[in-house]
């Protein structure tokens, strides 16, 4: 892993996991208008418009078909199942649940990471996660989670947004390597298009729209723009360019920006407990990101 790459990876897995943790102000003002399916429909094809124009003015990438199959396949995991796990779980479990489950994800890619891509795990990222891990518990605070038998089926589903989405991140290391990433990434989200318009038309059609004002057009914006087409370029290119186990640590920035943000937008107060667990999750990245590579990479 050079360590140019080895920044740039880091830097890019933290700016995709920052702008999901500071999106969901936005989403929460933009679903009280739009569906969650219709607006991921929404989401995914101003991604796909966004990346098609990146991808016009550059040089023609060389995809053959099975590789172009092989990458949306890999998309219907991502943004069809688990992004469809992720709302149906948090619909029918809670918020705070929903953090508490998702920070699963890093330990799922260093569980997938020996068998597809023959990663092997480390002492230095074990400890590693396990750092980052006590870290993200103390930013979240399990005892906010509500664990009532009414809540097992949203729960449920949120573990397996967690698990599929890990499953995701691994798969999108293995099919990019030796490509560029924009292309892929653009097809990855095609590949949510298809449950998601069907799903997005149901709802439509039983629930309607509310009022669509600039403010709601202008989230739907950076929804489609910014946390759509450039955080998952950002996240695809983290984990084409660093070990699955270190990249799946940036994923704990997204509940530190969350809380920064609604600290800041929304009043709530940030505790020592959550400068102590934001210190932890720096730490280990710190501790992951400084391990010497054990085999060469693509780069």
């Amino acid at each position: 892993m050079h360590p140019k790459h080895s920044l740039l990876g880091l830097l890019a897995g933290l700016g995709a996991a920052s702008i999901w943790g500071g999106m969901y102000v936005v989403s929460k003002v933009v679903l009280e208008v739009v569906p969650p399916f219709a607006l991921l429909s929404t989401r995914l094809v101003l991604g796909i418009l966004t990346l098609g124009l990146v991808i016009a003015l550059r040089p023609k990438p060389s995809l053959n078909a099975k590789q172009a199959w092989q990458i949306f396949g890999v998309g219907v995991m991502g943004y069809g199942i688990s992004l469809g796990f992720q709302f149906v779980g948090t619909k029918l479990s809670t918020a705070s649940n929903g953090s508490l489950v998702t920070s699963a994800t890093p330990a799922f890619i260093l569980l997938f990471a020996p068998f597809l891509l023959g990663e092997k795990a480390t002492l230095r990222g074990l400890i590693a996660l396990f750092v980052s891990t006590l870290g993200v518990v103390a930013v979240i605070d399990p005892r906010t989670a509500e664990l009532s038998p009414s809540l097992f089926l949203g729960n449920l589903s949120l573990l397996a947004a967690a698990l599929t989405w890990a499953l995701y991140s691994v798969l999108v290391r293995k099919v990019t390597r030796g490509l560029d990433v924009i292309l892929p990434t653009a097809i990855m989200l095609a590949g949510g298009l298809p449950s998601s318009l069907a799903l997005g038309a149901w709802e439509v059609n039983t629930q309607g729209l509310g009022p669509i004002t600039p403010g709601v057009i202008g989230g739907i914006l950076f929804l489609g723009i910014v946390s759509t087409a450039f955080a998952m370029f950002l996240w695809n290119y983290a984990f084409a360019e660093l070990p699955a186990a270190v990249a799946s640590l940036t994923f704990f920035a997204q509940p530190v920006v969350g809380t920064i943000l609604g600290a800041l937008f929304l009043g709530e107060i940030i505790t020592p407990l959550f400068l102590f667990g934001g210190l932890l999750i720096g730490l280990g990245l710190v501790i992951a990101s400084t391990e010497k590579p054990t085999s060469p990479t693509r780069r």
